[in-house]
């Protein structure tokens, strides 16, 4: 699975908010500043070309699905993160984030709760 532009995974969230939906609903969803309805048009048939979207054709309209789930893109966009940048290792990347304050010590507590308690 190819990684997506920052573009077109701002579209990607709106849709897999949405579900399935037309051009203006994802654009209804999408955070200030929105971008032109014409840009969004344009990434939604790129990500249709690329595999990550189905269009189906109903009048004059096009209504969108997503065919790649949320959590299989994030798994693969974050394995291949922690592979380049923490050398395969997630105690690196919680590691990096304590030393630049990003996570607290209760942060770091809850996280051995779900590591300790997977089913939780």
């Amino acid at each position: 699975m190819e990684k997506l532009s920052i573009q077109e995974e701002e579209a990607m969230q709106a849709v897999w908010q949405c579900g399935t939906g037309f051009i203006k609903d994802f654009l209804d969803l999408m955070a200030e500043p929105k971008p032109p309805y014409t840009t969004l048009a344009s990434t939604i048939k790129n990500l249709e070309r690329k595999g990550f979207l189905n269009g189906e054709k109903l009048g004059n309209s096009y209504r969108y699905s997503p065919t790649v789930d949320e959590q299989d893109y994030k798994k693969t966009f974050m394995s291949g993160f922690v592979s380049n940048y923490f050398q395969n290792s997630y105690k690196d990347l919680v590691a990096f984030f304590a030393k630049e304050n990003k996570i607290s010590a209760s942060e770091l507590q809850e996280i051995i709760k779900l590591i300790e308690n997977p089913k939780s």
